[in-house]
C-alpha cells in the first residue's frame, strides 16, 4: 500500500457517497494549488489525466 492510499480511503470513507461536478472537482483542484503552490506540477498532471481519460492512446504516438 502506498502512503497515498490512505488518502484516498479517507475520500471514500468521508465523501464516497456524494456526487460532485467536474467543475466542482477543479475549483477545488485550484483552490488547493493557491494554498499549496508547491504542488501545482503533480496537480496540473493529475488534472490532465482525468481530463484525458477517455483519448485512445494511439493519440499519444
Amino acid at each position: 500500500m502506498y502512503f497515498t492510499d490512505r488518502g484516498i480511503e479517507e475520500l471514500q470513507a468521508r465523501r464516497g457517497d456524494e456526487e460532485v461536478t467536474f467543475d466542482w472537482l477543479a475549483e477545488q483542484l485550484q483552490a488547493f494549488v493557491d494554498v499549496h503552490p508547491e504542488f501545482e506540477t503533480p496537480v496540473e498532471r493529475l488534472a490532465t489525466w482525468l481530463a484525458r481519460l477517455d483519448d485512445d492512446e494511439d493519440d499519444d504516438e
